[in-house]
């Protein structure tokens, strides 16, 4: 798979990749959920040239993740702001800050604490079912074939292939 056509793969996590797949990617996606807004902030904040800001962030907004939304007019200039299609990936940054903070965290511990501000107390962020709400663990979830789903070249030495049976379906996803 070449980087460029990651966007067109039959594959959820191809076509996000292509999307926030690279390191500056994610870390303005990082300082957007801490309330970056200002093209200086973001330099300040990562050390990032702004020739690869600016490239990060164009593609942010062409995918409709961020917006950018006029905030002076002498010269004009631009905040970006998360829309809702940005907002979604929260608990994947979520997710990589659990990581994080589990694994590589060091001695001195999480770098960052999340208040739920509902309930008042500190959190870690779990994955939970859709459905029954209960807690997801990756060895109890089984993946089938979507309506998406490329199908796979029917292989003649494959006798569930050939008879008629019940393909067993693994999935890299």
């Amino acid at each position: 798979m070449r980087w460029n056509e990651l966007g067109g793969e039959k594959c959820s996590v191809a076509r996000t990749v292509s999307v926030i797949g690279d390191r500056w990617t994610l870390l303005i996606l990082r300082d957007c959920f801490l309330r970056i807004r200002k093209f200086d902030e973001f330099e300040a904040r990562l050390g990032i040239t702004r020739h690869i800001l600016a490239d990060r962030l164009k593609k942010l907004v062409a995918e409709g993740v961020l917006k950018k939304v006029p905030y002076g007019d002498r010269p004009v200039r631009h905040e970006y702001r998360l829309t809702q299609k940005g907002l979604d990936l929260y608990p994947v940054l979520m997710s990589i800050v659990h990581w994080g903070d589990t694994y590589k965290a060091g001695r001195s511990g999480r770098p960052l604490l999340h208040h739920h501000v509902a309930c008042g107390h500190q959190f870690d962020p779990v994955l939970t079912c859709s459905a029954c709400s209960g807690r997801v663990d990756p060895r109890e979830v089984r993946v089938l074939p979507g309506p998406g789903a490329a199908r796979p070249p029917r292989k003649a030495e494959d006798p569930s292939a050939t008879s008629g049976g019940s393909r067993r379906i693994v999935a890299a996803e």
